[in-house]
């Protein structure tokens, strides 16, 4: 036998024979952990051929928001007759929702050959001083493949993971850039104050690319102004180069008027819930009109307005089911902690409020229940099914700390297993009354798959 046989055979032994299997080495990576820095996939690229070179991205940074600013992009973009790469994480139901090609997930097979391609390339680097690919960078790798190699999109939507600067998607040149927010996660990470934060997301504006931001906090939009001024970057931002007006808010449907340094667009409506939900819409509406004005994008304007209309992002202010009534929002963090609330109190009516929460250790607990905290009659404290989960009772510890002094306080449950949780939750919800499950996304995940039935659910990061 040959050398070239042998080698063939030996890759045919360790070629994966099923996605699933594909799937469970992606995972396995898992435990290489969150490890910022773009030496292991600027490797990969290279060894590939460049193929992230070959597409055109719109690259969305952000602590809240990224998900449904893709979604709203995604959709204004296929309403005007382009295919579109979507890439966002984390995923709600199967690992296959984070990489969508004209919203549909990417083909198991697809996913498959993929993968076995990039086995070999990932353990040949996993021997080498920069150690092993992380599970997003070999995610996102894989999704920069499927684009550039099998779908060909027009435009890739392309949302980062942690960050910016060091975020492993930061390997791309986009068209144009967005920055949604900046808010309190991950700063055992991204760094303690605000500016630091900033200067991690803004580490996706590249020389000459626009930047369109949302950003309110003063000191936040300093580090944008003076990062996109030393980057030659021309910076839209909310409040000063392009605005907003609401007109109109109620469940699953709001309105607004846009107003943009080239024209205006009157009435425009969209169904996610949430007064945020226009800040967003506003966002990727400004990305669009920088495409359209600077690269010839064809946007119509009817088929915008659809676009922006039919845009949908799963798990946040989702209502699943009617009877009893139960609303899911991925609130992980102080700031979505703060938009669900404002949400609870603008957008739904109700006669009691019923909520159940769980979180990973990691978070700001005692900021995220400080929103909540007032506003609910029940809360049940529940844990997730993943290895960095919050105990139920250590969070309704805090709770009851938070309580303290409180002239009015929600009856408090603590119940581990969130199936039992959940089915608490649905027999004290009565009609006229809401129930709420909110908390890290991984409870989100399972109830959803739970309530809906979709039991090919994978759930996960």
């Amino acid at each position: 036998m040959s050398d070239n046989q042998r080698t063939n055979l030996s890759a045919a032994t360790d070629s994966f024979a099923t996605a699933e299997a594909a799937i469970d080495w992606i995972n396995s990576l898992i435990p290489f952990g969150i490890r910022p820095g773009l030496e292991r996939v600027e490797l990969m690229m290279e060894k590939l051929g460049h193929p992230h070179r070959r597409l055109k991205f719109i690259h969305v940074a952000g602590t809240n928001g990224k998900g449904s600013t893709c979604a709203l992009l995604t959709s204004m973009l296929m309403a005007n007759g382009y295919d579109v790469g979507t890439f966002t994480s984390p995923y709600i139901e199967k690992f296959t929702n984070r990489f969508k090609y004209n919203n549909e997930d990417i083909p198991e097979e697809t996913l498959l050959r993929l993968a076995n391609e990039l086995k070999p390339l990932v353990d040949e680097i996993a021997a080498t001083p920069l150690g092993s690919p992380t599970m997003f960078e070999v995610s996102t790798v894989l999704a920069i493949c499927y684009y550039a190699k099998v779908a060909y999109p027009d435009v890739v939507v392309l949302e980062t993971g942690l960050g910016g600067r060091l975020d492993v998607t930061n390997i791309v040149t986009p068209i144009v850039s967005v920055i949604t927010n900046i808010g309190h996660d991950h700063m055992d990470i991204l760094g303690d104050t605000i500016e630091q934060v900033a200067a991690e997301k803004a580490g996706i504006i590249k020389p000459g690319v626009p930047i369109v931001s949302t950003v309110e906090q003063p000191e936040a939009i300093d580090v944008i102004r003076r990062t996109a001024a030393e980057r030659r970057s021309t910076l839209y931002l909310m409040g000063e180069q392009f605005r907003f007006e609401a007109l109109h808010s109620e469940e699953n449907e709001q309105t607004f008027h846009f107003r943009g340094p080239f024209r205006e667009l009157e009435n425009l409506a969209i169904t996610l819930n949430g007064a945020h939900q226009m800040k967003n819409a506003a966002a990727a509406l400004m990305a669009l009109e920088v495409l359209r004005q600077y690269m010839a994008f064809r946007v119509d304007d009817e088929e915008l307005r659809a676009g922006l209309r039919s845009a949908a992002w799963p798990g946040r202010l989702e209502i699943v089911s009617e009877q009893p009534r139960i609303l899911l929002d991925g609130a992980h963090n102080p700031e979505g902690a703060e938009t669900l609330a404002q949400a609870l109190r603008d957008t739904y009516r109700y006669k009691r409020l019923h909520v159940m929460m769980g979180m990973l250790s990691t978070k700001n607990h005692h900021d995220v229940l400080r929103h909540i905290l007032p506003l609910a009659d029940t809360l049940i404290f529940t844990e997730p099914d993943f290895r960095k989960k919050m105990s139920a009772e250590n969070l309704s510890h805090i709770a009851e700390e938070l309580l303290a002094t409180a002239s009015r306080r929600p009856q408090i449950a603590v119940e581990p297993n969130w199936r039992e949780s959940l089915e608490r939750l649905k027999a004290m919800t009565e009609p006229g009354d809401l129930a709420v499950v909110t908390g890290t996304l991984y409870l989100i995940a399972d109830v959803r798959s739970y309530v809906l039935h979709r039991t090919d659910s994978e759930k996960g990061w």
